[in-house]
């Protein structure tokens, strides 16, 4: 087994030796990382994991404290290993995400080397393959894979107000609603994150205001059934493109708490102020779109199909699943969305914090190649790159739509190390005079080594 914390590479200074060949580099040692690796070594393919920090270490520094999966762990996790000490319907705490990685490294003993950061990866002149520039030194590698993930660099939104007397972080910088001054909260973005965050805060005895746009709201389970349950059925895993027009739409799901379903207005009634998309920040002043109930709306009609398209499964394939007619119950619309606010002076609402849950955006600066689109988006086919030798896992739609679940890593990374296996084999081979002048190579060398006295 590698150790995991010492140098994987061949020299005692711990420096990369400038002359260091790799066939597969793996940059990033996340799920997508662990998973390339115990794919590679399956298939016989020598390669290299480098990783910054450690293991899985967005999934320890880089979320809130209380942090959980969104999807129970008979489905959140690899073929290869269970979570230990959990049932099958438990969502796991960030922290035992992160050391089932690291278990899971260990267990298929994956070549990984943390502390070396990848600096620069250019295509070697006048010669197949990459140079890698890294914190440890220079190498040589036939490919490269970036497995560093979707959640690279956090955005705000250029609209975020320039005022000092507020405390503004992106939810990658939450961990608890201990570390926010006292008074109120501006949660803007209704996903998973933004939801599960104002709750929280809520809880805490916050006065909270959620800025809520455009979502997707599927039931945390029905009739019996976690809602991963139900899109693996229905097949919604396995849609291959986003539909029109939801190509930045958010999912509201949570595991908190034993996992259920999010309800804006139950949110509302327990004393969350929702609100409509952020539009802008003028002299203190926080504007507000007119579309709360139009978001709404939305979320129940995508909640409401989902519901639909169960019961039609159950019907069609004779299902004994409890009928659950609570799950169409609808909370009173609050006041808030009868009368929505459409702007809100921060200083007079006592705000002295705004969580920006607004997503993050990739950065592959570090890759210097031929890869990207005009918008800096990699140009890729299931994760196989444009840029011959450059592949791509751990992406939103690498695949499909499950790519973003654990479960989904781990079988996108099965068809790049297929595919890199093929073009290995191709790589290997020798025409016929090549075979032929290996022949008489061999041949010669024999000669000469038994004329030896």
């Amino acid at each position: 087994m590698t150790d995991l914390k010492q140098s994987a590479f061949p020299s005692p200074a711990g420096r990369v030796p400038a002359t260091l060949e790799i066939d597969t580099l793996v940059v990033g040692a996340g799920q997508a990382g662990v998973a390339m690796s115990e794919h590679l070594g399956k298939l016989g393919v020598p390669h290299l994991v480098l990783e910054k920090s450690r293991i899985a270490e967005a999934w320890r520094t880089v979320r809130w404290d209380s942090l959980v999966t969104n999807g129970p762990v008979w489905h959140d996790r690899f073929p290869g290993l269970e979570f230990p000490d959990l049932g099958p319907d438990d969502f796991a705490h960030k922290d035992q995400v992160a050391d089932y990685f690291e278990a899971y490294a260990q267990m298929i003993d994956a070549p990984i080397r943390t502390g070396v950061e990848v600096k620069q990866v250019v295509r070697a002149p006048g010669r197949a393959g990459f140079i890698v520039e890294t914190s440890e030194g220079t190498l040589h590698a036939n490919r490269v894979v970036a497995a560093t993930g979707p959640f690279q660099r956090p955005v705000i939104p250029a609209i975020a107000p320039q005022d000092e007397s507020l405390l503004q972080i992106h939810s990658a910088n939450y961990r608890n609603p201990q570390q926010l001054p006292e008074g109120a909260v501006l949660v803007v973005g209704a996903g998973s994150s933004g939801v599960q965050i104002a709750d929280e805060l809520n809880r805490a005895g916050r006065q909270v205001y959620l800025s809520v746009g455009a979502h997707d709201r599927p039931p945390r389970s029905y009739r019996g059934r976690d809602f991963v349950w139900w899109l693996g059925v229905l097949g919604l895993w396995d849609l291959e493109t986003v539909q029109p027009g939801k190509e930045h739409v958010t999912i509201a799901v949570s595991g908190a708490h034993g996992g259920r379903t999010i309800d804006f207005r139950e949110l509302a009634a327990q004393g969350i102020t929702l609100v409509g998309l952020t539009r802008a920040f003028e002299a203190g002043v926080a504007r507000f779109a007119d579309d709360l109930a139009e978001n709404l709306a939305r979320g129940d009609e995508n909640y409401l199909s989902l519901l639909d398209a169960a019961d039609a499964y159950v019907e069609r394939n004779g299902l004994d699943l409890p009928e659950e007619p609570e799950a169409r119950r609808r909370f009173p619309e609050p006041a808030c969305v009868r009368e929505p606010l459409q702007s809100l002076d921060l200083a007079a609402a006592g705000v002295t914090s705004i969580i920006w849950a607004t997503g993050y955006a990739t950065d592959f600066s570090w890759l210097q190649v031929d890869a990207f689109d005009a918008n800096g988006k990699p140009k890729h086919q299931r994760g196989v790159s444009s840029e011959p030798g450059v592949y791509f896992v751990g992406l939103p739609w690498l695949s499909r739509r499950g790519s973003t679940f654990i479960w989904g890593v781990w079988h996108d990374a099965r068809h790049i190390a297929d595919h890199i296996a093929t073009q290995r084999k191709y790589t290997a081979y020798r025409d016929a005079a090549q075979r032929e002048a290996a022949t008489l190579e061999s041949s010669a060398g024999k000669v000469s080594l038994t004329g030896v006295r």
